[in-house]
């Protein structure tokens, strides 16, 4: 069984026409299976975290009860792209495994609501975040090889606590962007083969093997989602990250999370002065706009 379909053009053109569709099954078997090795290697393999350095009790002092990390405006980004995310996935795959309705109009709607999002958020992220916060720098890959030697058993110093953002956070970040940007620019050229509110119906804007290639494109792209989302999910729900998914929930972490976790010479935020500002310290104190 090939991964890609394949139709003849009205030229005799042998071209693609989309992706396999036991490729949806392949996605959702793999999420699976990193669930199980995962938490197999959590619960028997994995030794306890140690982490380079101590916190001063002054440090500790100066940390508000509330430390601030994602603005409204960022959880309000985040919630949204992820609806629209699941309306993308469901409208995508549920006919091919036999639900059936008329998806095509939800879709289109969804693509577009993820694409606005999405450019929104590069604004955002551009002038009013800290934008290399997201992106993997040299102590995180300086560390992730310590790491790697010590689950080995080889010496190796201890790793720094984390950034703003681990390690784990920023390839998937990678990840996703790779994967959302192909949907989004496939899907916007794809939205000019059905009647929609943004431009004229043109089936013929390209040729049909640049078409094919597109939809191929868009469909691997969606089916890696799947699997992506499934582990966003996961780690969303472990009991170690719960205070993370909190935080994009209600804007901020505790400060002994923030201290156990996070390096405050990698991730500073504003000190507490009173105890009033460390109660409001969730919508004043963050260095950090993100």
């Amino acid at each position: 069984m090939g991964f890609l379909e394949w139709a003849t053009s009205p030229w005799g053109q042998r071209v693609p026409i989309h992706i396999a569709w036991f490729l949806i099954w392949v996605a959702v078997i793999a999420g699976l299976l990193f669930f199980i090795v995962h938490a197999t290697y959590l619960r028997y393999f994995a030794k306890a975290r140690e982490f380079a350095g101590s916190n001063s009790p002054l440090l500790v002092a100066r940390i508000p009860e509330h430390v601030p990390r994602h603005s409204l405006t960022a959880r309000l980004f985040h919630w949204v792209m992820a609806a629209a995310m699941f309306t993308l996935l469901f409208t995508a795959f549920l006919p091919k495994v036999g639900f059936q309705f008329n998806w095509v109009t939800y879709h289109w709607i969804a693509g577009a609501v993820l694409t606005a999002s999405i450019l929104f958020h590069i604004i955002h992220a551009s002038f009013f975040m800290d934008f290399w916060s997201i992106w993997p720098d040299r102590i995180d890959l300086r560390d992730a090889r310590r790491r790697m030697l010590r689950s080995v058993g080889k010496a190796a110093p201890p790793p720094d606590r984390f950034a703003k953002y681990p390690l784990e956070n920023k390839l998937y970040h990678g990840a996703i962007i790779a994967a959302g940007l192909s949907v989004i620019i496939t899907g916007v050229f794809m939205m000019s083969r059905v009647r929609t509110i943004f431009f004229p119906r043109n089936p013929y804007l390209f040729s049909d093997m640049t078409w094919g290639m597109m939809y191929v494109l868009h469909g691997l792209a969606g089916v890696g989602l799947i699997a992506l989302i499934m582990v966003h999910v996961y780690f969303g729900l472990r009991p170690e990250k719960r205070a993370i998914t909190k935080s994009m929930i209600f804007g901020w972490m505790s400060r002994d999370f923030y201290l156990e976790e996070h390096d405050p010479a990698r991730w500073p935020v504003e000190p507490s002065e009173s105890p009033a500002r460390s109660r409001g310290a969730d919508t004043e104190g963050l260095t950090d706009a993100g």
